[in-house]
């Protein structure tokens, strides 16, 4: 469980970056188009797109985008049309890989997903060939600083969520996928940072990786994240903080 929060956490300090911070806007963008075209673009009457809502904001997305975004999926202003794939598969070391993406052209997205497993060791498998090792949850990341285990206990178990766990500088909520909103406006309302808060895959089995197959599934992680039309990938492998922080900053 730990290798997907602990990357969540690395994902989110790198996106300090302007090149980075381009990158997630345009992420959040087309979930927050879909979810819109899928589900109307009041915010009140569909999920979804509450989640992109939040998630945008908690990257300081700016108003205009989120309209834009909004608009696009309503149909209010003109744009491609965005369809939406998911494509399971083994990483490097026989690590479990899902990956969903969200694109115009779906055969030039499969031709570059299945070049990056195969350039990285790994192949793309068929459909639910590891999706059954992962359920959807709800995640919230918290930094740890400043705050304490009783503190947030006190604050998440009446939002609805599950568990509380130490990932080193940051807590991990676990919430059901419908309760993420819940838990993370809890949390703000009582003066807590959220750093990160998103439906996410948790596996329920992991690999541990360190050394060299660490750094080969690190640069795995790090293209899919560059790939444009790569919305999220999860991952069941599990590097320990300190070398996942090194391997990173390499």
């Amino acid at each position: 469980m730990s290798g997907h929060s602990k990357w969540a956490t690395i994902k989110h300090k790198k996106g300090a970056t302007d090149a980075k911070r381009g990158r997630i806007f345009t992420r959040l963008v087309k979930e927050i188009t879909i979810a819109a075209r899928n589900g109307g673009g009041d915010p009140a009457a569909n999920p979804r797109l509450r989640t992109a809502l939040l998630a945008a904001k908690a990257e300081n997305m700016p108003q205009d985008n989120i309209k834009r975004g909004i608009q696009r999926g309503t149909g209010e202003l003109p744009g491609l049309v965005i369809e939406e794939f998911t494509y399971e598969g083994y990483g490097p070391h026989g690590v479990a890989m899902v990956v969903e993406v969200a694109t115009d052209n779906k055969n030039r997205t499969v031709s570059d997903i299945r070049h990056m497993f195969s350039k990285h060791g790994g192949n793309l498998g068929e459909t639910g060939c590891v999706g059954w090792m992962f359920s959807k949850r709800g995640s919230v990341l918290i930094p740890k600083k400043g705050t304490t285990e009783d503190q947030i206990m006190g604050i998440i178990l009446d939002a609805g969520a599950e568990d509380l766990s130490d990932e080193g500088d940051t807590w991990e909520v676990l919430t059901p996928p419908a309760a993420v909103e819940a838990v993370t406006n809890a949390l703000k309302a009582a003066g807590v940072e959220v750093a990160n808060s998103q439906v996410t895959m948790v596996p329920s089995t992991t690999v541990k990786l360190e050394g060299k197959p660490a750094e080969q599934m690190i640069k795995f992680m790090e293209a899919l994240e560059d790939q444009e039309d790569v919305q999220n990938s999860y991952s069941n492998f599990d590097i320990d903080a300190a070398e996942l922080e090194r391997v990173s900053a390499g």
